[in-house]
């Protein structure tokens, strides 16, 4: 159980790795999930992901206070949009789908806008 544990914890780093470069795929909640499960299955890569220097402060942030800082917020919700224009230009020409792509990002939105950023320290 453990070595599946650990599998999926680097498919989810994978994961999350491609998101650094697709608009539509997010890092930080493939990242968040990954640290969980490399917490039951190796402490040596969560301290890792948890001394990134690219991730580790928004996943230390997120598990002491559930906080996204203000720069995490306006990328996460400018991307959003952006990929919602790319949705309306060439996704698919159902008026509903687009309209279920839009209600779906909004939640996403409100959501990363109702959390608390990071206190400074």
């Amino acid at each position: 159980m453990r070595l599946l544990t650990l599998a999926a914890a680097w498919l989810l780093v994978a994961i999350g790795v491609v998101g650094v470069f697709l608009p539509l795929l997010p890092t930080t909640p493939f990242m968040i999930l990954a640290a969980a499960l490399f917490a039951r299955s190796s402490p040596r890569f969560e301290q890792w992901l948890l001394d990134h220097p690219r991730y580790g402060q928004p996943l230390i942030d997120w598990r002491r206070e559930g906080a996204i800082s203000r720069k995490a917020k306006i990328a996460s919700v400018s991307l959003m949009s952006a990929s919602y224009v790319i949705v309306w230009i060439v996704g698919p020409p159902q008026l509903w789908l687009k309209l279920l792509v839009g209600a779906i990002l909004v939640a996403c939105a409100v959501f990363v806008l109702t959390r608390p950023g990071p206190r400074t320290s």
